[in-house]
């Protein structure tokens, strides 16, 4: 494995980073949640079913070419 020649590019401007992050995000909250309990008004599988959307979508979005950021051989 080796890394796409823009990679620093990629790390900054992605759409699939950007998912991959926020969906880091909403699963620490997730674990989280429970010492709230009570607290925050919240469904209990709220946040599983918002971070298992962002993966998807941080999938489909690495699929993507994406102007300006594309690995251009």
């Amino acid at each position: 494995m080796k890394p796409v020649r823009n990679w620093r590019a990629v790390l900054r401007y992605a759409w699939s980073i950007r998912l991959m992050l926020l969906a880091g995000l909403l699963s620490g909250i997730e674990a989280i949640l429970p010492l709230l309990d009570g607290v925050l008004p919240v469904p209990p599988r709220l946040f599983a079913v918002l971070t298992f959307l962002t993966v998807g979508l941080a999938f489909v979005a690495r699929l993507i070419a994406q102007k300006g950021i594309s690995d251009e051989k």
